[in-house]
């Protein structure tokens, strides 16, 4: 998946930096976007104990951040959920909880919604950074 600095459509997968993390959302329109708890800024890290799926706006998600929109590749686009089927996933799981910063996050909840599978780029990284560490640790 590669990302753009564009106008997010319905049903899009958007992303925000912020530090060296990423926030995941599902883009519906400025008024909604739909996002497993709110962007990780100093303020939001103090109140984490219960972070659920939520609905938001679009300068909430932000924080003042850029805004980038998933831009798939051929492949995913013919995995993917239609906007409104992306939607209506999102939708149906505001409330939801069960938030771990390795095993459910933003970016999991963002892959299970479009393309029906819990998947994070950033868990998959860190995973190979630990191995590398753990493997020459050892030697």
């Amino acid at each position: 998946m590669k990302w753009r600095y564009e106008e997010p459509r319905r049903g899009d997968i958007i992303r925000a930096k912020f530090g060296s993390v990423y926030h995941f959302g599902i883009f519906v329109s400025d008024a909604e976007v739909i996002a497993f708890g709110l962007p990780p800024t100093e303020e939001n890290l103090k109140n984490q104990q219960n972070v659920r799926v939520i609905a938001t706006d679009i300068d909430a998600f932000a924080c003042g951040n850029l805004i980038e929109t998933a831009q798939l590749s051929f492949s995913q686009r013919h995995k993917r959920r239609s906007p409104d089927k992306t939607v209506e996933e999102a939708r149906a799981r505001i409330g939801e909880g069960g938030y771990n910063i390795i095993h459910n996050n933003c970016e999991h909840f963002v892959n299970e919604v479009v393309f029906g599978e819990k998947i994070s780029e950033q868990e998959r990284s860190v995973r190979e950074k630990w191995q590398r560490f753990s493997a020459g640790r050892k030697q």
